[in-house]
C-alpha cells in the first residue's frame, strides 16, 4: 500500500476513533447543530489564522470556543429558540469565513479540501498532530467522564451534587472544538458533524451502556474509515464524503438489522 494511503487511514482512524465517545454525548445531548455551528465557525477560524499570518489549527480552536461560549451565554437569555440561534450564528460564520478568505490578498485556499477534507494531502506531522489530540480528548473525556454523565440526564440535579455544571459544559465545547479542528482534514467543515453523530447513533442500536454505546462509536467509526477509503480508492471518488457514506450506510444495515432481530 501507497504511503500516502497509510497516511491517510492513520489519520482517518486517529479522528474516528475519539469521535465515538465524544459523538455519544452530542447524540445524547442533542448536539448536532450545536456542532455544525462549531464547524462552520472553523472557516472563520482559518481565515482569521490566514490574516494573522499564525498556524490556523490553533485559530480554529479559538474561534470555535469563542462561538461556542457566545452561544451558551445567549442561551441563558432565551430571548431566541436555540435552533434559530444556531441557525443565524452558523450561517453567518460560515459566510464570514469565506467572505474574509476572498479578501486575503494573495492567498491561495483549496476551499474544497476545506469544506470536503482532504485526507490524501495529510503529513507525517499532521497524522501525529492528529493522534496527539485524540489521545488528550480521551483522556479528559475519561477524566470527566461521570460529570458529564451526570450533566446529559439531569443538569440541575447535578449542579446540586456538586458538579461544576457551567466548567464542565465550557471543556465539553472546547473538546468539541478540538476534534472539529484535527477532523477537517478527514472529512473538512461541512461533514465533521457527520462523524460525530452517525456512528454514535449507529452504536446506540446495540448498546446496553453508555461505556459501551463510546466504544463501539469508535468501533464503527473506525469501519467506516477504512469502507470508505477502500472506496474511495477503487471507485475515485472524494475520500471525504465517501467516508461520510459509509457511516450512513452502516447505520442502516444496523436499523435493518434491529428490525429484523
Amino acid at each position: 500500500m501507497a504511503d500516502f494511503l497509510i497516511l491517510a487511514l492513520l489519520a482517518g482512524l486517529g479522528v474516528a476513533i475519539v469521535s465515538g465517545p465524544l459523538g455519544a454525548f452530542v447524540v445524547w445531548r442533542r448536539l448536532a447543530y450545536f456542532g455544525d455551528t462549531l464547524a462552520h465557525s472553523a472557516l472563520l477560524g482559518i481565515a482569521a489564522g490566514l490574516w494573522l499570518q499564525v498556524a490556523p489549527g490553533p485559530m480554529v480552536i479559538v474561534v470555535c470556543l469563542v462561538i461556542a461560549l457566545l452561544l451558551l451565554a445567549l442561551g441563558r437569555q432565551q430571548s431566541l429558540a436555540s435552533d434559530t440561534l444556531l441557525g443565524i450564528l452558523s450561517h453567518s460564520s460560515l459566510a464570514l469565513g469565506l467572505v474574509a478568505m476572498s479578501l486575503i490578498p494573495g492567498a491561495r485556499v483549496n476551499l474544497e479540501a476545506l469544506l470536503f477534507g482532504d485526507l490524501l494531502a495529510v503529513t507525517t506531522t499532521e497524522t501525529i498532530a492528529i493522534w496527539l489530540a485524540s489521545g488528550l480528548v480521551l483522556a479528559l473525556v475519561y477524566w470527566l467522564w461521570t460529570p458529564l454523565l451526570a450533566i446529559t440526564v439531569h443538569e440541575d440535579l447535578a449542579r446540586v451534587e456538586g458538579v461544576r455544571v457551567g466548567l464542565v459544559k465550557t471543556v465539553q465545547m472546547l473538546l468539541l472544538a478540538l476534534v472539529i479542528a484535527i477532523g477537517m482534514k478527514v472529512v473538512g467543515v461541512l461533514l465533521i458533524t457527520s462523524l460525530l453523530v452517525i456512528p454514535a447513533a449507529t452504536a446506540r442500536r446495540f448498546a446496553t451502556r453508555p461505556e459501551h454505546m463510546a466504544i463501539f462509536g469508535s468501533l464503527v467509526g473506525s469501519v467506516a474509515v477504512c469502507l470508505g477509503i477502500a472506496a474511495s480508492w477503487w471507485w475515485d471518488t472524494p475520500m471525504g464524503p465517501t467516508i461520510v457514506l459509509a457511516c450512513g450506510l452502516l447505520f442502516i444495515a444496523a436499523l435493518t438489522r434491529r428490525q429484523r432481530g
